[in-house]
């Protein structure tokens, strides 16, 4: 079992290096919106709700560089909205209402599916593009739904969900530091880099 999971994983990390460009120009996106004074929505369910709570930790908390807070919000941690939204226009609609509330033209919005086919995640994508949001997309699998909706998607060619999370922390971990790299140096670190 170690071997056999071990193996998916490399296998499934080697394969990004060909998805190296959209990561780091999603990186670097992001960046230049919170040096503009834009904020990051994260949504999310499962799994994808962890890391887009992580993500947002590491934004407005630190990642590695000592420097101030920078404004992102995960969508999947006020209980109250979640339970309200779901309750009243039901759960498709959860991350939707909070991007019409919080978003603003020139924010950016992740969208985090596993399958590409998350209801709530496809509905938070098209009302961010609605209002003038980026959106980026992480991705497994095929893509499903939401590789057509969002401006960027960065799909993980990988089947099994715990293999796709993985790489999807890792781009998280990546665009965390280049974004700290952006604020703090001006510039992405890649920059003139092929």
């Amino acid at each position: 079992m170690f071997e056999i999971a071990l193996e998916e994983h490399m296998s499934c990390f080697g394969r990004l290096n060909d998805l190296k460009a959209a990561i780091l120009e999603a990186g670097t996106a992001l960046g230049a919106a919170l040096k503009n004074g834009r904020k990051i929505l994260i949504c999310g369910n499962g799994g994808s709700a962890a890391d887009a709570q992580h993500f947002a930790a590491e934004i407005v908390g630190r990642f590695v560089m000592e420097r101030k807070a920078w404004p992102a919000v995960a969508l999947t941690t006020d209980t109250s909205i979640l339970s309200a939204v779901a309750n009243d226009y039901g759960y498709e609609s959860v991350f939707e209402r909070q991007v019409e509330a919080l978003g603003k033209a020139g924010d950016i919005l992740i969208g985090l599916s596993t399958s590409g086919n998350s209801p709530n995640v496809i509905h938070a994508v098209d009302k961010a593009k609605d209002i003038g949001l980026y959106t980026v997309a992480l991705l497994g699998g095929n893509g499903g739904v939401l590789k057509q909706s969002a401006d960027q998607s960065i799909i993980i060619p990988a089947a099994k969900t715990a293999r796709i999370q993985e790489a999807h922390i890792f781009i998280l971990h990546l665009w965390a530091e280049i974004i700290e790299y952006v604020m703090t140096k001006g510039m992405p670190p890649h920059e003139g880099l092929s």
